[in-house]
Formats: structure tokens, C-alpha cells, sequence
């Protein structure tokens, strides 16, 4: 499909429609379509500027699903699932062994698929065709080296700090393990049933060591040593039950409550008047009407009126807005705040994604909104599975399957509105928990095959391969948010727990984004996943990725684990020379001999 842009402009539209290698899988645009068919050749560049301004509102999306919707659903899944945080030791239980190892079972399972799911559904699709498994490749190899280089250098520049032994040589030897795993299947050009399950195996492998070494540090610390004490600064303790998983971050990962810094976010949790002076004097129930309008508006309006002009100005423009929940040192987003550019997905969001949150008195039950989940919800299910097809399908070549499943859903709803009440949830409110997982993955999964596909019209316009768009834009897309919040958190004074979460997180992603994508690629009748590296540019990658994590497995020890401003800046050094080198590959200065 290259060669389009190598014939005259009036012949694009034709080899375009008429080439089967044009033809993209699954989504709901036809991006290549739209860009050589729709716009005409001398609009190109607006062509290529709107389709950009698309590519980042994708990854808005999928980052609002994750941090909002998904992660939320997931912490009540594994809460109802009795996978308990344990995000609230006290210095005294810690010294007495009050520990369960479900702590950092739940911190490298349900949180590490949380954080990791926008890569895991972007690798998962990208593995789903051949022609765009370059980008999985570059996604996965280009994150690793990016995060483990500028997101690690950056902690260090910003906060010099001691770094945790134990959990760092641990995630570094596994992440060197997956990565040579990774460079074998390359060689290959092919991924079998064996080391498909050998990469989630390693994943089941590691997560057992976790709650081993956990365990045992535990162990230790109850037979003699003192406990640090909460949220201490430079020890090895952290909110999940004081030990330094080095796994949860981003996200869904907990953060300290000094975070929470915003004197209007004061009054949310309570500390300030604004709950007491709109406090009813006698007991109220609110209509369902009322409630619906106040579950779906982005601003609280009794806060709103009462600010001055130009803070509802900053409110409007505002990047972002989190929130720490000071008792359980948990990331949160804030119910009645957006900002400008994610109020339309996620007014779409809420009103197909039930969020059930255990940390509120009511479990977060909005009636006539949870009602109306039950329609829209399963509906959406099926118009986004498989770009809309089983949705569309007609049932005797009369009735839609959409049609169906509005009108099971309607009656299901009609029934759940009348058997419960605005006050108190109902028994079954955890199973909205399951049914806002499934939806709020679809969302991401339909983001993230949008974001494929639009990456590869890119790549076919600008004559890029694969790879290089995978280790750039969609390594940084993925990656931007994981890089201000640990950043964050190592200006606040947490910068081990922010070293730790940029070698733990993403194993997850490269281990069950690469297994887990090729895995369901196979059938009965085709057990292998053909693999086409784009050339020597593969091969500069692997070895970058593991060049970088060989530099830190021999400088962090040998400066016993003091890590300064100059290991951070030969970090910094080494990714800009990588990416010098890499794009050098791609424009075919640096060639194979």
C-alpha cells in the first residue's frame, strides 16, 4: 500500500480501493479512504493536521476510560472478590505481622491490568494483522526504553534518592528475561502456542515472586527490624501494607495524601464548610430526575456560582484534575470536574459506564442512571464487537440484534428501577461493577483498534514503517501520563515508589500485551502468529532496550543504589541518541551492512 503515494495524485483514490493490502481490519472509519478519496490532493495537509488532532483525542479517551472508569470497576471487582488493598496498615500492625499477601497479589494483577490496559488492547490489536504487528513491536519496545530512560532519568534529576534493592534487581532481572524472550521470537519470525503461554507464564512466575519476597520481607522486618513509619519519605515503605511493590503505578496507583494540595479540593473531602453550608436542615430526598442530572453534569453547580470569574476560567482549561483520597492514599478523579477536552467523551462514558465505588456510604448507586446503564451499557457492548458486524446482523434478515438487546435491556431496567430505590443500593450492586469492566473495555478496545488504524494511514502518508510510529507516537501517547504522575510523585517526595513503578509496570505490558495479543490470534487450524520485523530498526530497538537495562543493573549497584543527577542525565543522553539512531535507520542514513 506504499506504493500510493509513489503514483500520480489522480490515480491514489483507485489503487486505493482497488489494493486488498489498503484494506484495514476492523474500525468504524475507513481512514485511508478518507484521506486519498474524500479530501483532494492539494488539502492534504488539512487532511493530515485533522487526523493528527483525532490521533490525541484518542488517547485521551483511552486515558479518561482507564483512570475513570476502569480502574474504578476493577478495585470493586477485586474488593467484592474479597482481594482486599490493605493500603491502611498501622505502624503497630505492621509490626506485628498484620500482613496479607493479597496486597501485592492485587498491586501486579488488578492494578498492573488497570494501568497497562490501553497498551495491552493497542498490542492485542496490532497483533490482529500482520501488516501492523510492527507497531505492537515498536509500542512495546519503544515504551520500555522510553519510560525505563526519561521517566528514570527524570526521577533523578528531580529528586536524587536511594533506590529499593530488592524490588529493583527483581523487576530488572525479570524485564531483561522478557525482553530476550521477545528478541528470540523476532529471530524467529514467529510465535508459537508454547511461547505465547510462556509469556504469561513468566507473568504468573513473577507475580508468585512478588508475594514471596514479600512474604519474607515481611518475615524479616516482624522477627527484628523496626517498621518505617507511614508515607515516610527515602524508606522502603509504601501505601500497599509497607512494602515497595514497585508495580502499581500511573493509574490507578496510590499516591501520598500530600498530593492533594488544591484548597477548593479541601472542601470536597470534607475538611472545609462547603458540605455544611448546603447541608439540608430537615431530611430531603432528591427526585430521580434531579439525581440523573446531577450524576451527568461536569461541574458541581453549587460550587460553580459561588466562584469568581476567572477561577471558572482556569477550571475551564485546566489539563487535569486528581484528587487523594487522604485515607487510603488512593488517586481519584474528582466526580464534578473535567476538563474541557474530556467533557464530551466522558459525558458519553457515564452514560454507558456504571462505576461502583466501594470507598462511598452508597457504593456510588445513582438509580436512574444505574437503570439506564442497563440499557446503553450492553448496547454499546454489541455495536463496538467486531466494528459493529454482530450488532448490525438481522436475525431472519428482518430484526437487528441491537433491536433485541435494547428491548432485553429496557425490560431488565424497567424491573431494576422498580424494585429498588435512590437511597440504598440494591444486594446485586456489585454485578454494575462487572458489567462497567466489560463496557469500559470495549471502549478502550475500540479506541485502541481506531488508534491502529489511524497510526498506519499515518505511516502510509509520511512513507514510515510501523515500527518507528509504534516506538514514537504511540510509546509517547501511552506513556505521557505515567510520566508527569511519577514525576509528580517524585516532587513530592516518593521518587523510589516512582523509580519502582517505571521497571515493575511495564512487564505487565510487555509480558501479557505480547502474550496475551498473539495467544488470541491463534485458532485450530493456524497455531503460529507470523512476526515481520521492518528490518534493522527491530533489531537497534531490542538491543536499546536491553543496552539501557544493562547500564542500570550495573551503575545502580555500583553506586549502591544512590542514584543523582548524573545517572539521570546519562539516562536522558542515552534515550536521545537512541532515538537519533533510530530515526536514522528509518530514513536509511544508518544501513545493515
Amino acid at each position: 500500500c506504499w506504493e500510493v503515494r509513489r503514483r500520480n495524485s489522480s490515480e491514489w483514490c483507485r489503487f486505493i480501493r482497488t489494493n486488498p493490502d489498503c484494506q484495514l481490519e476492523g474500525g468504524f472509519l475507513d481512514y485511508l479512504d478518507g484521506i486519498f478519496c474524500t479530501f483532494p490532493a492539494r488539502l492534504l495537509p488539512l487532511a493530515v493536521t485533522l487526523y493528527a488532532c483525532w490521533l490525541l483525542y484518542l488517547f485521551v479517551i483511552l486515558g479518561v476510560t482507564a483512570e475513570k472508569f476502569f480502574c474504578p470497576n476493577l478495585s470493586a471487582i477485586s474488593t467484592n472478590l474479597k482481594l482486599s488493598h490493605n493500603v491502611a496498615l498501622t505502624p503497630r500492625r505492621a509490626a506485628s505481622g498484620a500482613f496479607s499477601l493479597t496486597s501485592p497479589l492485587h498491586g501486579v494483577t488488578f492494578l498492573a491490568f488497570g494501568n497497562g490496559a490501553p497498551d495491552v488492547f493497542s498490542a492485542v490489536v496490532a497483533f490482529s494483522d500482520p501488516r501492523t504487528a510492527g507497531l505492537a513491536i515498536g509500542a512495546v519496545f519503544g515504551a520500555g526504553v522510553f519510560v525505563t530512560t526519561v521517566v528514570a532519568g527524570g526521577i533523578a534529576l528531580v529528586k536524587p534518592f536511594t533506590a529499593a534493592s530488592r524490588p529493583f534487581l527483581r523487576d530488572v532481572i525479570f524485564y531483561m528475561v522478557a525482553v530476550f524472550l521477545t528478541f528470540m521470537v523476532l529471530y524467529l519470525g514467529r510465535i508459537r502456542l508454547g511461547e505465547a503461554l510462556g509469556y504469561l507464564g513468566l507473568y504468573i512466575f513473577y507475580v508468585f515472586t512478588v508475594v514471596l519476597c514479600t512474604w519474607i520481607h515481611r518475615r524479616q522486618r516482624r522477627d527484628g527490624l523496626a517498621a518505617p513509619g507511614p508515607w515516610e519519605p527515602g524508606r522502603a515503605r509504601c501505601p500497599h501494607g509497607g512494602v515497595s511493590l514497585g508495580d502499581t503505578a500511573h493509574r490507578c496507583s496510590p499516591r501520598p495524601p500530600e498530593l492533594l494540595t488544591d484548597p477548593e479540593e479541601q472542601e470536597s473531602t470534607g475538611t472545609g464548610d462547603y458540605g455544611e453550608e448546603y447541608r439540608p436542615l430537615l431530611p430531603y430526598q432528591e427526585g430521580s430526575l434531579r439525581i440523573l442530572a446531577a450524576a451527568l453534569s461536569p461541574v458541581d453547580y453549587r460550587k460553580w456560582r459561588r466562584k469568581p470569574w476567572y477561577w471558572r476560567l482556569f477550571k475551564a482549561l485546566k489539563v487535569s484534575e486528581k484528587r487523594v483520597d487522604p485515607a487510603l492514599g488512593a488517586q481519584i478523579p474528582q466526580p464534578h470536574s473535567a476538563p474541557s477536552l474530556q467533557v464530551p467523551v466522558e459525558l458519553l462514558l457515564l452514560l454507558t459506564v456504571p462505576v461502583v465505588d466501594p470507598d462511598k456510604e452508597d457504593l456510588n448507586w445513582k438509580r436512574p442512571l444505574n437503570c439506564l446503564h442497563v440499557v446503553t451499557g450492553p448496547l454499546l457492548c454489541i455495536l463496538t464487537l467486531k466494528s459493529g458486524a454482530y450488532g448490525l446482523y438481522q436475525i431472519q434478515g428482518v430484526f437487528p440484534v441491537w433491536v433485541l438487546v435494547a428491548l432485553v435491556g429496557t425490560v431488565v431496567a424497567v424491573l431494576v428501577f422498580s424494585t429498588t430505590s435512590n437511597e440504598e443500593p440494591p444486594k446485586y450492586h456489585c454485578v454494575f461493577a462487572f458489567l462497567g469492566f466489560l463496557v469500559s473495555a470495549m471502549w478502550i478496545n475500540a479506541a485502541a483498534t481506531e488508534l491502529v488504524n489511524i497510526l498506519r494511514t499515518l505511516g502510509i502518508v509520511f512513507q514510515l514503517s510501523n515500527t518507528v510510529l509504534g516506538l514514537t507516537l504511540l510509546a509517547w501517547g501511552n506513556s505521557i501520563g505515567d510520566t508527569f504522575s511519577d514525576l509528580t510523585m517524585a516532587r513530592q517526595g516518593y521518587p523510589r515508589m516512582a523509580f519502582s513503578a517505571c521497571f515493575g509496570g511495564i512487564i505487565f505490558n510487555m509480558l501479557v500485551g505480547v502474550g496475551l495479543g498473539c495467544l488470541l490470534q491463534m485458532s485450530t487450524s493456524h497455531m503460529v502468529v507470523k512476526l515481520e520485523p521492518d528490518g534493522l530498526l527491530v533489531w537497534i530497538l531490542a538491543g536499546a532496550l536491553g543496552l539501557s537495562l544493562a547500564f542500570s543493573l550495573v551503575a545502580v549497584p555500583a553506586q549502591c543504589f544512590q542514584l543523582g543527577k548524573a545517572y539521570g542525565a546519562c539516562l536522558l543522553l542515552y534515550y536521545v541518541a537512541f532515538l537519533a539512531v533510530a530515526l536514522l535507520t528509518e530514513f536509511g542514513v544508518i544501513r545493515a551492512p
